[in-house]
């Protein structure tokens, strides 16, 4: 179920800090799986469920799972962490539910008891501290990292890496992910450093703020600049707020809600001053968009209710260009391509027809249907490396619904695009896997006569 004003308004303020079982603060939201009646309507929306046939692997069965502690009947243990780690988060089951039982918040919620009951040890503890602590909340250093990464894919040492085999020497799913990265470029950060405002192209309409993004900009700088390209090319002024963050959807996943409280209370402020923040990544709108649930139980209500205002604020980029009016492009783009729906822009946020509509209104694109759109490709986050087999099962079962006849594949989530790359590698096909908003600047570019 996507976020709506009436969820925001109506998140409830709750000081509880221990719930059965639940021993820590921030104990999963009985309101959640009130309503559940385990009837099974979302069995069949669920990845890991089609794939294993066990009922702890259902959403229901999680949900089970998770208020038995709650009532004092299941123990914070060993045995709850796989059901609950296994899920992929995608939301396709409270999309499904007839009663709009949020699993996935419900999920959110139990990983950060496991992981304040049960902290990571040994060197998963030291991976997940680098990462998630000294590397992705800091732009500098991601910028550093992908100061390397294009290094390493410009100077040669790639491809003797892969030449003489040295890139074996990795687990095979990393490996196979390195054959995929896309090329480095560099971060709108650093290229629009010194604008306090990216000036509109013509007349002005309307001023917005964007989030960049950690990942998104070390590794897809080309998709943030077809955003600005295309918000400027529409009449936008752009501006980048400095002290912007990691969103924390990450962090959120892994458990750690502290964390994640920290980064939303930095973009919170980073954006106080914007109407409008735009985002173009799936997974992370759909983040800040449920920012105030990470305070349901602080005891702070100011930041409740700056959460909850900042939410209001937060909009992808295909849903602002499709409600506020864009320039239809003049020029002809021939492709023939199917469009993803990336589980946090479909379930999460309730974006669907929006992308189709701007891909659509490209002379010269034609659409083709892919079954089942919405189903997760297996990324959800960093699940593709947490969990690589169940993710290359999601994976598979994705690439079977996957046009073979479609050029380019188009979604709106980082994560989905190096998936969907990945996937499309390991079936040998000759496709292009794309932002939506991509598209869509290739086209005013082609219009300018900038690209052929």
């Amino acid at each position: 179920m996507a976020t709506t004003e009436k969820e925001i308004n109506q998140a409830p303020a709750c000081t509880t800090v221990q719930l059965g079982n639940y021993l820590w603060n921030d104990p999963p939201d009985p309101n959640k799986w009130a309503d559940c009646v385990h009837c099974g309507m979302c069995l069949e929306s669920c990845p890991t469920y089609e794939i294993t046939g066990q009922e702890q692997h259902s959403p229901r069965g999680r949900v089970h799972l998770i208020q038995s502690v709650a009532e004092g009947r299941l123990e914070v243990n060993e045995e709850l962490i796989n059901p609950v780690f296994e899920c992929l988060d995608c939301r396709a089951c409270t999309t499904a539910c007839p009663a709009d039982v949020n699993v996935g918040g419900l999920i959110e919620e139990a990983r950060g008891q496991i992981r304040q009951a049960m902290p990571l040890t040994g060197w998963k503890s030291t991976v997940s501290k680098l990462f998630l602590e000294k590397l992705f909340p800091h732009p500098d250093r991601m910028n550093a990292l992908g100061s390397l990464l294009k290094f390493y894919q410009k100077s040669g040492v790639q491809t003797v890496a892969r030449k003489t085999g040295l890139i074996n020497i990795m687990p095979d799913h990393l490996a196979e992910m390195e054959e995929i990265m896309p090329q480095v470029g560099k971060p709108v950060r650093k290229k629009y450093k010194n604008e306090k405002v990216i000036k509109a192209k013509g007349e002005k309409k309307a001023e917005v703020a964007m989030l960049t993004g950690c990942v998104m900009d070390m590794m897809f700088s080309d998709v943030n600049d077809a955003t600005i390209n295309v918000l400027t090319r529409n009449g936008n002024n752009v501006t980048i707020p400095k002290n912007q963050t990691c969103c924390g959807a990450l962090h959120v996943h892994a458990g750690d809600r502290d964390m994640g409280r920290k980064l939303a209370k930095q973009n919170i402020e980073a954006f106080k001053n914007a109407d409008t923040v735009i985002v173009n990544a799936a997974g992370c709108g759909s983040m800040m968009k449920e920012y105030y649930e990470l305070f349901r139980n602080d005891t702070d209500s100011e930041w409740r209710e700056k959460a909850k205002r900042f939410s209001r604020k937060v909009v992808d980029i295909a849903k602002y260009l499709h409600d506020t009016g864009y320039e239809k492009p003049k020029a002809s783009i021939e492709t023939t391509i199917t469009y993803h729906d990336a589980c946090h822009l479909a379930h999460g946020q309730g974006v669907r027809q929006e992308p189709r509509d701007l891909l659509l209104d490209i002379p010269g694109v034609e659409m083709v249907h892919m079954p089942n759109a919405d189903r997760c490709c297996g990324s959800a986050g960093i699940y593709n490396i947490t969990n690589p087999e169940m993710a290359d099962a999601v994976l598979e079962s994705k690439m079977q619904n996957v046009p073979e006849e479609v050029e380019m594949i188009s979604m709106g989530n980082p994560g989905c695009m190096l998936q969907m790359a990945l996937g499309v590698q390991r079936h040998g096909r000759n496709q292009k896997v794309v932002h939506t908003v991509q598209l869509l600047d290739w086209a005013y570019q082609k219009e300018n006569g900038e690209v052929e």
